[in-house]
């Protein structure tokens, strides 16, 4: 790993840590577990990583294109000495044990469709008044690009950006789903691969503060983001991003970028 230990060591002072006895519990827990877990699937390559402030909210905004993208995302930031926050599917805190480290390290269940699927929102924004690190997925799920790439993003990535002042990271992974392929069903943990992560500088949304907030100016800001990830996306793997998002309604095509 190219930067996060020693960035963790020298922001040992301003380290972040979970609260509560329980929490403490569960986030040692999930460390001990996920470290090594991520250190036997794949060395990881860190570039931008001190992009992430050693205080402060912050909202990072990710591609993403594997389940195994939470586990390497989470060790990774941690690795900046922060405790990230996701916005992850309700259901997981169905699953005995995992529920337990879900509610301690304090992660943010998201309902979709249902009546509870703007609560998801209002905890992130609580979150960041409490000056904690938010991990969102503007695609809103695996992409179903065959190449990889992103998909249409969701505007509520920049509901979070407008609503508050804070810094808005791009950031662009690429590796997990040469180990574990969900909509192919493959899981490939040998020979070991590579996870490389690109930590963008923080987008400068001055332009767009203070206006009336309204859908065109939500798309603006969520294509800002998401053409910056994919732009990062573009540079770890050497290619040329497509022009356009992939729209799965429209198979074999892309969407309106």
């Amino acid at each position: 790993m190219t930067e996060p230990r020693s960035l963790r060591r020298s922001r040992r002072a301003t380290s972040e840590r979970a609260h509560g006895l329980m929490g403490k519990f569960w986030l040692g827990l999930a460390r001990r577990v996920f470290y090594p877990l991520t250190g036997l699937l794949a060395r990881t390559s860190v570039t931008g990583l001190h992009n992430i402030p050693a205080e402060g909210p912050a909202l990072l905004v990710f591609n993403h294109v594997s389940h195994l993208d939470p586990v390497f995302d989470a060790v990774t930031v941690h690795r900046s000495a922060r405790v990230p926050r996701f916005l992850a599917k309700h259901t997981l805190w169905n699953v005995p044990v995992l529920r337990n480290v879900l509610v301690g390290v304090e992660q943010i269940p998201v309902y979709r469709g249902t009546a509870d699927a703007q609560k998801s929102l209002r905890d992130a924004h609580q979150a960041m008044e409490k000056g904690k690190v938010i991990v969102i997925y503007p695609d809103g799920t695996i992409t179903k690009d065959p190449d990889g790439w992103p998909m249409t993003p969701k505007v509520g990535i920049a509901r979070l950006a407008l609503g508050h002042d804070v810094p808005v990271i791009p950031v662009a992974r690429w590796g997990t789903r040469d180990i574990y392929d969900q909509y192919n069903k493959k899981f490939r943990p040998f020979p070991r691969k590579t996870v490389r992560f690109r930590f963008g500088e923080p987008l400068d949304l001055s332009a767009y503060r203070g206006r009336e907030i309204n859908n065109q100016l939500l798309r603006e800001v969520t294509d800002l983001a998401m053409h910056r990830v994919r732009d990062l996306l573009g540079e770890i793997r050497e290619e040329q991003p497509p022009a356009e998002y992939y729209s799965p309604v429209r198979k074999g095509s892309h969407g309106k970028s």
